[in-house]
């Protein structure tokens, strides 16, 4: 082969390396900010404490954990069996013309900017909370809302595919045996597909657990253990994304080393999930 012909290959590997080497050096400097402040107060003083104080010294950040976990938890409940139903339409009764124009508008909830999340959950979400179910809006259930939709486009993409991708034998061989279409798609159809749907889901966690700015207008931002989904909340990317601005010396190193708590929950996410597909796709 001649040098000329191996230019290309060279360059897309150079390519993607740069976007590797990228992801090392964000990786190592949010380390090198933040180890430093864990040292000092201990792992377990940081990530159990219950206190978020920066200018008294106290940097405990399982509050802000609970609220993430609460709120990712709430959009997981709420989002995914909408975002299962509906590739289950997409890819089981549908017609090709409904099909051509529900795909395109899942594909644009996915282009809207967090922020117009927000602002519309603000604006209709929370008044509607505070005024039919209690509390002040303001809340982990308004959060949950926001990033159930938020997630819908992850979950059903994924979920479709790989409905899509099972051999049309598991159908045809469930039809021959006498089920009904519901038979199939519950008895053969999603056990078949469980390790991508499972990695939608996963996907779908780490997505809404890495959101900050549609969070910091609806969530009330209280740093405080909540007690119900009816109240405010603060998870790790608003209290980095509110904080950072103002923050100095050992306060801005505590924020560095909860972007460290929250890489390492989604690198486990992410983990998990590929896991998942591998699992899935030695299935097949």
């Amino acid at each position: 082969m001649r040098f000329s012909e191996k230019i290309p290959g060279r360059v897309l590997l150079v390519i993607a390396f740069s976007a590797l080497s990228a992801l090392v050096l964000i990786t190592v400097f949010i380390f090198v900010e933040g180890v430093p402040l864990i040292a000092r107060v201990g792992v377990f003083n940081f990530i159990f404490g219950m206190k978020w104080a920066p200018s008294q010294g106290a940097f405990g950040i399982f509050p802000m954990i609970v609220g993430s976990l609460s709120v990712t938890l709430g959009a997981i409940i709420l989002g995914v069996p909408i975002a299962l139903c509906c590739a289950i339409f997409l890819t089981e009764f549908a017609p090709a013309t409904v099909r051509n124009a529900i795909r395109p508008a899942i594909q644009l909830l996915a282009g809207i900017p967090s922020v117009v999340y927000g602002f519309w959950g603000l604006i209709f979400v929370v008044p509607l909370i505070r005024n039919y179910i209690g509390g002040p809006g303001l809340s982990i259930l308004a959060g949950s809302i926001i990033l159930a939709i938020m997630i819908l486009p992850t979950i059903i993409s994924i979920s479709e595919v790989s409905l899509l991708a099972l051999p049309p034998p598991y159908r045809e061989g469930a039809f021959a045996l006498g089920a009904t279409q519901w038979q199939t798609i519950h008895g053969v159809l999603l056990p078949a597909a469980r390790s991508g749907i499972l990695a939608a889901v996963i996907l779908g966690m780490g997505r809404a657990i890495g959101e900050t700015m549609a969070v910091i207008m609806v969530l009330g931002n209280a740093v405080a253990m909540p007690s119900s989904i009816l109240d405010p909340a603060r998870t790790l990317t608003t209290n980095i994304g509110i904080e950072m601005a103002y923050a100095a010396g050992e306060h801005r190193q505590a924020l560095f080393a909860t972007g460290i708590v929250l890489l390492v929950m989604i690198m486990i996410l992410n983990s998990v999930a590929q896991y998942a597909l591998r699992r899935r796709q030695d299935e097949r």
